[in-house]
């Protein structure tokens, strides 16, 4: 009986459905203002005079707050003492105001004038609104996945954390694909930014929606006096620092979100400058990676559910990804439907290696350390997001510009950033073959099942 009654929530399916359905669409908000800024590079030039280098500028702030004041290993730490309900709604309530401020500098750019600290004043400012929009998702990406943790514990977890990844990056592709036609619609480069504001306010309620059934899920546990979790300790975070498969996670995490995540902030420049894609649809093709992974991600989650094979998935994923970005460099591979192949293949990768990443992180660390692993985790890949898009943009203003277009626009030979990518994936292909042999020693069984328990 005290099993039936201290599972009543988490071991319903309707119940533990309906939470993934709620933390998926804040994300799916968040998400949506993270890449609506990607397509507008030539745009931003062309009515703000930035440059490329002031573009990467922007995608780089992701990281200033994440990064230099270690703000995502104090928010898994903090998650792990106080909790997902408090935790989540304050990370809401950042990225509303980052999103905000961002819309600002966009929206009034006569507001602006001169530079800070050497950037243009409504770039910087655009960067700061964006530093503490990422704070705010960064922090959610590590609530809701130890929500998922714990709430799929037992059951789908590698399915429903792939769900949750595919909706996520339903926000990305909706972001990427109706960005420009939003802009030529309202002839307004703000407008689609004013609509992510309005949709992550939205989020911030359904996330409350969360609070309510995650309360009543402790009371259930409380209840049936199932033992809690050990209270988290500060002592922890050296206990999980030394574990070597975390460290490799973490790496193969950078490695690979850098190859991917700014490729999509440069991807409609891509599809404009080497495949000669109209301005209004060259977002659709970068578009496709982030919907591609909507029906694989949970399918591959789901391979891992059923059959293992986890170290295995993100070793092919990362080969994938090495292959498509180098394919993206070769010169002469410049025709329309080559690009949406490659695309495709890339949403392929992209779907392999988070499916099975992020759930086996709760087989090497225990359900009270979550937090702070995810954290320390997400802080490592924020050096990526944040130094790969800056040396992206440097790279492109500084070696790719193409001589005389003669038509007063600036137009980019994209080859070598793209083997800077195929770099990134060619050193995740190493570490996570490391990964399966340590798995392999230590018997975390990433190469397992996951074992969802029956229905009771």
């Amino acid at each position: 009986m005290t099993e039936i009654l201290c599972r009543k929530l988490n071991d319903s399916k309707a119940a533990r459905w309906t939470v993934l359905i709620i933390v998926a669409f804040t994300m799916f908000c968040a998400y949506y203002i993270n890449d609506v800024m990607s397509p507008l590079m030539e745009k931003l030039g062309e009515e703000f005079h930035w440059t490329s280098t002031d573009f990467g500028t922007f995608n780089s702030s992701y990281g200033w707050l994440n990064v230099f004041l270690f703000m995502l290993i104090i928010a898994g730490i903090v998650l792990d003492k106080i909790g997902a309900r408090i935790t989540g709604i304050f990370s809401c309530v950042l990225v509303v105001i980052g999103c905000g401020i961002q819309y600002y500098a966009i929206a009034c750019p006569n507001d602006f004038s001169g530079e800070v600290v050497g950037i243009k004043s409504q770039v910087f400012y655009a960067c700061i609104g964006f530093s503490i929009f990422a704070l705010g998702l960064e922090s959610i990406g590590i609530t809701v996945t130890k929500v998922i943790a714990r709430w799929f514990k037992g059951h789908e977890i590698a399915l429903a954390m792939g769900l949750q990844t595919a909706i996520a990056r339903l926000g990305s592709a909706l972001a990427i694909g109706t960005t420009i036609p939003l802009v030529e619609y309202f002839h307004n480069l703000s407008t689609p930014v004013l609509f992510g504001l309005i949709a992550i306010c939205i989020g911030l309620l359904f996330f409350i929606v969360f609070c309510v059934m995650d309360k009543k899920l402790d009371k259930s546990m409380e209840d049936s006096n199932l033992t809690p979790d050990e209270p988290f300790k500060i002592s922890d975070i050296l206990s999980v620092a030394k574990l070597k498969a975390f460290w490799l996670v973490a790496l193969l995490c950078v490695l690979f979100y850098s190859a991917v995540f700014p490729f999509l902030k440069y991807g409609t420049s891509l599809m404009m400058n080497k495949f000669g894609v109209d301005p209004e649809l060259a977002g659709t093709i970068p578009a496709l990676l982030p919907f591609g992974t909507i029906i694989l991600t949970p399918i591959f989650g789901g391979i891992y559910d059923k059959k293992g094979k986890g170290a295995t998935i993100m070793i092919i994923g990362a080969a994938l990804l090495t292959v498509v970005h180098l394919l993206f460099a070769i010169e002469f591979i410049n025709q329309v439907w080559v690009a949406i192949i490659l695309m495709v293949l890339l949403g392929i990768a992209f779907s392999l290696v988070p499916s099975a990443m992020w759930p086996s992180v709760p087989k090497i660390i225990p359900q009270n350390k979550l937090g702070t692993a995810y954290g320390l985790i997400f802080w490592v890949q924020n050096w990526g997001l944040m130094g790969v898009p800056l040396l992206i943009g440097w790279v492109l203003n500084k070696y790719c510009i193409i001589p005389d277009t003669h038509d007063n626009i600036v137009r980019y030979d994209y080859m070598l950033p793209m083997l800077i990518f195929a770099s990134f994936g060619a050193l995740a292909i190493i570490v996570s073959w490391m990964l399966k042999i340590e798995d392999k020693k230590k018997g975390y069984g990433l190469e397992k099942l996951n074992n969802p328990e029956k229905e009771l």
